[in-house]
């Protein structure tokens, strides 16, 4: 999972991990959350991307919402944080981020983070590594509060020069914790309703996938018919997947608390400015701001709903160990 500080450093990141440029150099903010799929080093990876931690264009309940989105993206969990920041831009806001990061995602968390600092210029390997050490106290208490470990990237995404070296680190760090991803209760929870809803849509599609099977069999036998079929159920269970972790009860429940707190807030501000025309004006303009404030607090989170999820097919890879495969593979259904 990418996480940003402000501005556009988690997304210059991303199209380093990438490996082409998924968000352009102009994009300094999103509203919604992503999962996009990539190589790293010739290594298969997904990538999560939220709203920044500092983010103000969005509402306290949309950014919860997209808060449990990015964890329904990544279950059961994430082997790694990738916490991004400008190198040149660390401010007193930033080394804030651990305690922000914990109250998100849960206390161990830390554990699983790598600071993640853009730069832009042609300084190497052990320049860029001195250059860290000697400057100012901002950026040495940041990367201290997340254990230390920190990598130095490009700006400038076609510089690929030190892919081997971040996913070196990664491996490292996720060997350290025993291979094993990160998780905690919200991120259970969040696998629980995604579960929940793919057996739902997996019930709403049994027909359809029924009727498919039976189509094959008048045109393949043996093991051509069972390499259609098996083909043909890792799509549909791939789509499922996508469609469940982009909505699903908890995303939905979430939802509805936004629209209520909206039409409670909008009711009692109209009741007081309808409190200057009288009883009448106050119920009269009660209704009104209930109207308009569940407006504010659900529909802003309806559109998530209508967004373009881009993810990519699960591949069938054998990795070196468990841990990595699990760490770098797109989630199988």
């Amino acid at each position: 999972m990418v996480v940003g500080s402000n501005g556009p450093s988690q997304f210059l990141l991303t199209n380093i991990i990438l490996g082409r440029e998924e968000f352009s150099k102009d994009i300094t903010s999103i509203s919604g959350s992503k999962k996009n799929i990539g190589e790293l080093a010739g290594r298969r990876v997904a990538v999560i991307n939220g709203p920044n931690i500092y983010e103000k264009d969005i509402s306290q309940a949309k950014r919860k919402m997209e808060l449990r989105r990015s964890k329904c993206l990544c279950i059961p969990g994430p082997h790694a944080f990738l916490v991004a920041f400008d190198m040149e831009k660390i401010s007193p806001n930033d080394i804030n981020t651990p305690r922000l990061m914990k109250e998100r995602f849960g206390r161990h968390c830390l554990k699983h983070c790598m600071v993640l600092l853009a730069y832009e210029g042609n300084l190497e390997g052990a320049a860029l590594e001195n250059k860290v050490q000697k400057t100012d106290w901002h950026l040495k208490e940041l990367i201290e509060k997340y254990g230390g470990r920190f990598h130095i990237f490009s700006k400038n995404w076609r510089d690929r020069s030190r892919d081997r070296e971040l996913l070196q680190k990664i491996e490292m760090m996720v060997a350290s914790l025993g291979g094993g991803y990160f998780s905690s209760r919200t991120f259970q929870r969040a696998e629980d309703y995604v579960k929940k809803e793919e057996k739902k849509l997996r019930k709403q599609r049994t027909a359809e996938i029924e009727k498919a099977w039976t189509a094959m069999e008048k045109h393949y036998v043996a093991d051509e018919l069972y390499h259609q079929k098996d083909a043909y159920t890792a799509s549909v269970g791939t789509e499922i997947r996508a469609k469940a972790e982009m909505d699903n009860g908890w995303l939905r429940t979430s939802l509805a608390r936004g629209l209520g707190t909206g039409v409670v807030v909008g009711a009692v501000m109209g009741a007081l400015v309808g409190s200057i025309e009288g009883p009448g004006g106050m119920v009269l303009y009660g209704i009104i701001g209930g109207a308009v404030g569940g407006s504010a607090g659900g529909t802003a989170q309806v559109a998530i709903k209508h967004m373009e999820n881009r993810v990519a097919p699960t591949a069938r890879l054998n990795f070196n160990s468990i841990f990595i495969n699990r760490f770098f593979a797109a989630p199988r259904t």
